[in-house]
């Protein structure tokens, strides 16, 4: 393995990780915070100084790197960010303990939105913009970015990706992987852009209006205030989330060829046309479920409307509790949490494309049973499925269903009750952050164990990267080969 890539990565990395850093720093100093706040952002921000002084003293003459490489970076990548990223939030007071700060630095980085947090409009504004940053820069992927700016792209760089943006399969908008990663944030910037200023004019203040644009973009659900989006009793604003988080919940690929205007491929696809379904049926049958609990019928389809866009595209805002709502409601919304968004999106979950692929799989060994001898191609927008798809799907989910099992399992032993374990487990390793019970909408995370924040921890870890670099980190043989 050539470690000296790996650190080459690693340092450019931490480059945009001080850059960052700089946003809240400068909202600390706009806000007059005091030294204890400044000295928060600037020590980690010394502290990647020195390693990426260390780190880039190892450049590498090749530049090219392989699967093994591109696995062991971003398992790495995500680490670290994620401890320095807590280092403020521990560093300021806001949060008590340094666990804490990192399960609170992981959820927001990986877009969970689960939180120990009891008052959020009690921690200093930097602190606040800084939990929901975490949300913008992870949603589209900290690499994604870090193979935007690199000054030598090149394909292999496609290892990362695939590492890293969430689905079944990462394609190509162009030929250098570099200038694909500077479209995909290009237009992920503008349609976050684009939010914070209809938010503005639905009256909300330019602060909050990007706290919540972040965790839209994101689809990481950390608000500004305690209420969440409820605080904002607004049709409009309500509307306007629930919109934007159903395009986030989309595969960015589809808004590349709408600005090229191909507007028939993009109706093609059916992983949107499935996505759509989802949380039209679902809407529908939830409204159906509830409608005696309210006494206006708009209400009611604006909660869950918002609810629902909310829940599938594992954003995690909350605009009532509805972990009050009827068990039937309740499963719908347990079910859209294993789904997610599209592949390509910044949603997380088992994602669409793979629930159509098993989907038509099923329906293909039913056609099978009264024809055993046809051959049936597996089809996904008019393209036939390879097997090398078919078969990672399989051993996908087999991965996805022990690992949940053995995390619910794990979290069973400080949990009150199975709906409990189960959520809790569903909403980190899904990237949702809310789930239901003990640690419902109106609930959070604080009551775990330092150690159990840790392990559900590594549940949004692993969520977010799709469990096999967090695996492969871990194994003693890939470090046999290290040059």
């Amino acid at each position: 393995m050539n470690k000296k890539i790996i650190y080459y990565i690693l340092s450019n990395l931490f480059k945009i990780l001080i850059f960052l850093f700089l946003f809240p720093l400068g909202i600390s100093f706009y806000y007059g915070e005091g030294l204890r706040l400044y000295i928060s952002f600037i020590a980690p921000m010394l502290i990647l100084g020195i390693l990426t002084y260390k780190f880039s003293r190892e450049n590498p003459e090749d530049h090219s790197f392989f699967s093994k490489e591109g696995l062991v970076i971003v398992s790495l990548s995500w680490l670290l960010i994620s401890f320095f990223g807590a280092m403020p939030l521990y560093l300021s007071g806001n949060i008590d303990s340094f666990i804490s700060a990192f399960f609170e630095s992981v959820s927001g980085f990986t877009t969970t939105g689960a939180t120990i947090v009891s008052d959020i409009e009690a921690m200093h504004k930097s602190i606040i913009f800084w939990r929901s940053f975490t949300h913008l820069v992870g949603g589209m992927g900290v690499l994604v970015l870090v193979l935007a700016i690199l000054p030598k792209g090149n394909n292999k760089a496609l290892y990362i990706m695939r590492a890293e943006v969430p689905g079944p399969s990462v394609g190509k908008l162009v030929a250098k992987m570099s200038y694909n990663s500077r479209i995909l944030y290009i237009i992920y910037l503008t349609i976050t852009a684009i939010l914070i200023i209809l938010l503005m004019l639905g009256g909300m203040s330019f602060f909050d209006s990007c706290i919540h644009a972040f965790g839209t973009a994101g689809t990481g659900g950390f608000s500004s205030k305690n209420s969440s989006i409820a605080f904002y009793n607004s049709s409009y604003i309500h509307y306007v989330l629930g919109f934007g988080m159903l395009a986030f919940g989309l595969n960015f690929n589809l808004f590349y060829l709408l600005i090229l205007g191909n507007i028939k491929q993009v109706l093609k696809s059916e992983e949107t046309k499935y996505y759509l379904f989802f949380v039209f049926s679902s809407v529908t049958l939830i409204c159906f479920n509830i409608y005696k609990t309210y006494d206006s019928f708009l209400k009611m389809v604006r909660d869950v409307f918002f609810t629902v866009s909310s829940i599938m595209t594992t954003t995690g805002f909350s605009t009532v509790d509805f972990g009050q709502w009827p068990l039937f409601s309740q499963i719908i919304l347990l079910l859209l949490m294993f789904i997610g968004g599209c592949a390509g999106s910044t949603a997380g979950g088992f994602k669409v494309a793979r629930v159509v692929i098993v989907l038509k799989k099923i329906a293909k060994e039913f056609k099978k049973i009264g024809h055993p001898n046809k051959i049936i191609n597996l089809k996904l927008d008019d393209k036939t499925v390879d097997k090398d798809m078919s078969e990672g799907v399989n051993t996908y989910f087999l991965l996805y269903v022990s690992v949940f099992l053995l995390l619910v399992l794990i979290v069973s032993l400080e949990s009150n009750s199975f709906l409990t374990a189960f959520s809790a487990v569903a909403a980190t390793f899904n990237n949702i952050g809310p789930g239901l019970d003990a640690v419902g909408p109106s609930y959070n995370f604080t009551n775990y164990s330092a150690l159990m924040k840790l392990v559900l921890s590594m549940s949004m870890l692993l969520g977010r990267l799709e469990i096999i670099p967090m695996l492969i980190l871990i194994s003693p043989k890939i470090y046999k080969d290290i040059d």
